[in-house]
């Protein structure tokens, strides 16, 4: 997920060309991890990185795999503004 870019008809958007950064904490090896090619720890920090029209989605399979999103912050031209906000 990480260089991931936005292409496509909804990359023309302003929406559909931001990425943002999810912190995910307490992700664990299941059936839905077991098709990825590497081992998930269960402990620290992991980053996804996410286009805008994919976070709904995204947050969902992180719930899933039993993570918890601890901090979503934008990347690019809007990471300057402090919009990133904090998962309660």
């Amino acid at each position: 997920m990480f260089g991931q870019t936005a292409v496509g008809s909804s990359a023309n958007t302003p929406s559909g060309s931001r990425m943002f950064r999810y912190e995910v904490v307490g992700l664990r090896q299941n059936d839905s991890t077991d098709r990825n090619n590497y081992s998930i720890r269960r402990s620290g920090s992991v980053f996804i990185t996410v286009p805008y029209n994919r976070m709904n989605e995204e947050m969902q399979r992180i719930l899933r795999m039993g993570g918890k999103i601890v901090n979503i912050e934008p990347l690019g031209n809007d990471a300057g503004n402090g919009a990133g906000k904090s998962a309660e």
